[in-house]
């Protein structure tokens, strides 16, 4: 591979590799880190990316080669880091934005009140990177927020029932990985009623968490921002959300 090829190769997937973190997706990252003197055709440092279509970008310099590497092999897996919007700065989602922060999530916070979504209230080192989004209208702001929808969990976490319909309509066009919703049994099917009033499938609603969180018998706002937190690493993760414990009683 000449100097020219190598070099827009390197463009070719790094540009590849921007992609697939601006839009949430996962791909595979291969290096070729050793080639006999015989193999002329391979060269050390070589890159393919292999993501979940699977689309491929660049190559090692053998056909068979790549094919080997796409269909058994995963290296330096690229995924973007996990995505959480809150919409809702009260004592609940303050509280599960400073918590998803430390977990390692890229965490937006919206609401319609300034006082709510001051930097001041987000001042620890942590918490600097917790996206501040003050709202002029619910829906546009967690629309916007939400983007694609991939690798992004959603918390509605809002102060009345008119504010969750509105964040939760914004929610389901945009289909993320995971929707929550705060609140009572009785507000919590109010509002899932009147968007089946509205037209939102059965399918799409099933797919709501509502009462958002784990039952873990949450008092305080900390306490319930971690059952929120618990249920969406487990729902991102595939785990159970039974007791670790619970194989001794079998």
């Amino acid at each position: 591979m000449t100097a020219d090829k190598n070099q827009a190769q390197a463009i070719l997937i790094s540009d590849a590799i921007r992609k697939v973190l601006d839009e949430g997706s996962v791909a595979a990252l291969a290096t070729l880190i050793d080639a006999t003197n015989d193999e002329s055709s391979l060269v050390v440092g070589a890159k393919l990316l292999v993501d979940e279509s699977p689309n491929r970008v660049g190559g090692l310099g053998d056909s068979d080669l790549d094919d080997a590497v796409a269909n058994r092999v995963l290296f330096e897996r690229i995924e973007a880091e996990p995505r959480l919007v809150i919409a809702g700065a009260g004592h609940v989602g303050a509280s599960l934005a400073r918590l998803a922060a430390l977990v390692g999530y890229r965490v937006t916070l919206v609401d319609d009140r300034v006082e709510f979504v001051a930097r001041e209230l987000f001042a620890a080192s942590s918490e600097q990177a917790i996206e501040l989004v003050l709202a002029e209208h619910w829906s546009e702001a967690v629309r916007h927020a939400i983007g694609n929808g991939r690798g992004v969990s959603v918390a509605i976490v809002t102060r009345g029932h008119k504010q969750d319909e509105d964040c939760l309509r914004a929610a389901i066009v945009t289909t993320p990985d995971y929707v929550g919703m705060i609140g009572s049994k009785r507000r919590t099917n109010f509002v899932l009623d009147k968007l089946r009033e509205e037209g939102t499938s059965d399918d799409q609603l099933r797919k709501v968490r509502a009462p958002i969180g784990l039952d873990i018998g949450a008092v305080s706002p900390e306490e319930v921002a971690l059952a929120i937190l618990a249920e969406i690493v487990g729902a991102r993760r595939g785990g159970s959300g039974s007791p670790l414990s619970s194989w001794r009683s079998s």
